[in-house]
């Protein structure tokens, strides 16, 4: 088991062992909360957030109508980014880290992560490759290969990976979504929290907060995140939403729609 939706506090013995674990092999440690959609100004209230400081992102997903690619564990995605180059990510999860080739564990272009929310956790392997901003732009215009935006390593993690038979070109684009992001100091002088507002083409959005730490840090960085939100007022028991799922979720229903 590599994912759960139980809290950290109410994993047996062989789960917390296997959550060390994972956290111990993996590169870094990052601790999200999404906030309900009711509480989204107030949190931006609080946290003094000034949306002029935040950088602009549009980010497009690649799936098949029936996210079948999503289904076995992969995710793949472009982003623009203001200001800088645009980047794409092959990710794998649920995943164990020990289990990964040598190749691709030591690959400079891999990071492994736990990802941890109230609810669970849940542990990837992304492999991040840089594309210029026009590039993805022309790709999603289709005047250029959604392919070509991926790196050769990319492309070989992908097939590894993928269903038998469908490759990057023939995947269906799933976008934009546009994304506002910021990072301001919280929680201890080191530390920053990362605020992100995703805009959804329904009209509903995803307020994200969150922080990363070293493995070694996890637990503390936890409680001193939890009593930092928690002083603030925000509720951390509320039902937890995921960026990528959601946005998974509503293309494939509008491409079914189609």
């Amino acid at each position: 088991m590599t994912t759960t939706t139980k809290r950290v506090t109410e994993l047996d013995g062989e789960e917390l062992a296997e959550l060390l674990g994972l956290i111990g092999s993996s590169d870094s440690v990052e601790l999200k909360l999404t906030i309900p959609e009711r509480d989204h100004r107030a949190t931006l209230a609080t946290l003094k957030v000034d949306a002029l400081e935040a950088q602009i992102r549009q980010v497009f997903f690649f799936d098949t109508p029936d996210l079948a690619v999503n289904r076995s564990g992969v995710a793949v995605r472009a982003r623009r980014v203001q200001g800088k180059t645009g980047d794409t990510v092959v990710k794998l999860r649920p995943v164990v880290p020990d289990t990964l080739p040598a190749d691709v564990r030591n690959s400079e272009s891999i990071k492994v992560e736990v990802d941890a929310l109230p609810g669970g956790y849940v542990c990837s392997a992304s492999m991040k490759g840089e594309a210029p901003n026009e590039d993805i732009r022309e790709a999603i215009l289709g005047r250029g290969s959604v392919r070509k935006l991926f790196s050769k390593e990319q492309r070989t993690f992908y097939e590894a990976h993928a269903p038998d038979g469908i490759g990057l070109d023939d995947l269906s684009i799933m976008g934009p979504i546009f994304v506002l992001k910021l990072k301001q100091s919280a929680v201890d002088r080191e530390r920053k929290l990362v605020v992100e507002m995703w805009f959804y083409p329904d009209g509903s959005r995803i307020l994200e907060l969150s922080t990363k730490c070293a493995p070694s840090e996890a637990f503390q960085a936890g409680i001193e995140a939890r009593a930092y939100l928690e002083n603030l007022g925000l509720d951390l028991s509320a039902a937890q939403q995921t960026k990528t799922k959601t946005a998974l979720d509503f293309f494939s229903a509008e491409l079914s729609a189609r």
